[in-house]
């Protein structure tokens, strides 16, 4: 973005852009407050007056992320049809999604937990975040007639977290395949009776 279309933004947009780009590149600890401050090109004052905590952007940075993340997750659900079965297995295209895009990093939640402190505002945020998923994929299955939603659920969210851990690791364009016939055998299996 150049300076005019920079100065255009909101301070506080501008700020959490840049924090948004520089985070899931680096990690929150990798990258300081006075870097933000810089390349977002706002005064620290500005800065504080937003974000009296570099804990509190690091928070509006993950609630970005949940938006961007849990919404493409909804979206690929969506996209699969009404038949909550297929939404299970359907919400594994946001895996291919994620992997497509420029810089990927792998899931910044993860990566976040990773280098916070347990008990922390940040770390609790990290956790809410897959607590919500999981009820969500939780209430998928039960719709979809699992035996043990809450189990499936599990497996399913542990599958999603497998595969962007894996497109960081070996970046292979096969992943999000192989972690969504995966899934359609576990839905399969758990939702048999159906």
């Amino acid at each position: 973005m150049n300076q005019s279309g920079a100065a255009a933004q909101p301070a506080r947009d501008r700020i959490l852009t840049t924090a948004f780009r520089l985070f899931y590149a680096h990690g929150p600890r990798g990258v300081g407050v006075d870097t933000v401050i810089a390349e977002s090109a706002v005064a620290k004052a500005t800065f504080y007056k937003y974000f009296p905590r570099k804990d509190d952007l690091v928070l509006a940075y993950l609630d970005k992320t949940d938006q961007a993340w849990f919404g493409g997750l909804r979206a690929a659900a969506r996209d699969a049809g009404d038949d909550p079965r297929a939404q299970l297995v359907g919400m594994f295209d946001a895996l291919g999604t994620a992997f497509r895009r420029e810089g990927y990093h792998g899931c910044a939640f993860i990566n976040t937990a990773a280098e916070s402190q347990t008990g922390s505002d940040v770390h609790a945020r990290t956790v809410e975040h897959k607590q919500i998923v999981r009820a969500w994929v939780t209430d998928l299955a039960r719709r979809a007639g699992a035996a043990d939603p809450g189990l499936l659920a599990r497996q399913l969210t542990l599958l999603i977290d497998g595969g962007l851990g894996n497109g960081v690791l070996d970046a292979d364009p096969a992943t999000p395949a192989a972690a969504k016939a995966a899934a359609q055998a576990l839905v399969n299996a758990a939702c048999s009776a159906a």
